[in-house]
């Protein structure tokens, strides 16, 4: 598939001329604007693009860990694209090169759930959150925003199932935030066959299961037949002696306060977590 721009492509935005530098994605490039300022352009065919610009446009001033749109390209006018703010790296690359500390982790966590209190009470979601969204610029005070997928965009809006948003982390966010508080890289989810195998997102529910299950009666109240049929399933696969209850971990391997929080925000049925604005206010954050 051919590239939407080339390589010293100029793009005539509102308030700036930008130039195409290197291409990351089938829809993100990096670009120089005339200042010297390296610039992300995104750009794509889609309506999610337009979705993601009405958004940023509606929370970034009330969402600083919302990773700004600065511009909007006007020429060429088809296809559309979206100037964005480039910051350094992603949190997940970061802390797999070098541990981040505890209280860069919870610093961190607390930008992420700032802006996910915004949007929440306006009554969106982001369907992506997990840390290789979260992106930092890496200098003496890490600066971390939250930003979007890189496809078309996860933020969108969601109706409310008995008055309570249900997105906080999900399944893969909860994998990686563990991971950040845990060191080293690990994976407490990572499952023992490559991400295509079909049987992939089968294997990490197994692991939820093994580590935090059962999976809980209540899920009957927001989950189909072929839903629960899965769950089923999963509980039945796992043998009782392979079970390995977070609950009892010590604190050799993880320290007493982490593992409360952590438990609080891996409640396998979404409507029993804690909301972002809850969260906010949990004695986690006061503790170091």
């Amino acid at each position: 598939m051919a590239s939407l721009f080339g390589l010293g492509q100029l793009l005539k935005g509102k308030l700036s001329v930008c130039t195409i530098t290197k291409q990351l994605h089938q829809s993100i490039w990096l670009a120089i604007n005339q200042t010297e300022e390296t610039v992300v352009i995104k750009s794509v065919r889609h309506f999610r693009l337009e979705n993601e610009r009405n958004v940023l446009k509606r929370f970034q001033a009330r969402a600083p860990s919302l990773r700004p749109l600065i511009d909007e390209i006007e020429d060429p006018s088809d296809p559309p694209a979206l100037v964005l703010k480039y910051l350094n790296d992603d949190v997940l690359r970061a802390s797999a090169a070098k541990k981040l500390t505890h209280l860069e982790v919870k610093y961190l966590i607390r930008n992420v759930l700032e802006a996910l209190k915004v949007l929440h009470e306006d009554g969106y979601v982001h369907t992506d959150v997990k840390p290789d969204n979260f992106i930092l610029t890496l200098n003496m005070q890490r600066r971390v925003m939250l930003s979007e997928h890189p496809y078309f965009g996860a933020l969108r809006h969601s109706f409310k199932r008995d008055g309570i948003l249900l997105q906080t982390f999900g399944p893969l966010a909860q994998w990686q935030l563990i991971s950040l508080l845990w060191g080293e890289n690990w994976h407490i989810f990572k499952p023992d066959v490559p991400v295509d195998h079909e049987h992939y997102d089968l294997k990490i529910l197994m692991k939820h299961h093994q580590v935090f299950g059962p999976f809980p009666l209540s899920f009957r109240e927001i989950a189909d037949e072929n839903i629960l049929t899965i769950l089923a399933y999963v509980m039945n696969g796992v043998p009782h002696e392979l079970l390995k209850p977070f609950q009892y971990i010590t604190e050799r391997e993880i320290i007493k306060e982490d593992k409360e929080f952590i438990l609080k925000i891996m409640k396998l049925n979404p409507r029993d977590r804690p909301t972002a604005k809850e969260l906010l206010q949990d004695e986690w954050f006061q503790l170091e």
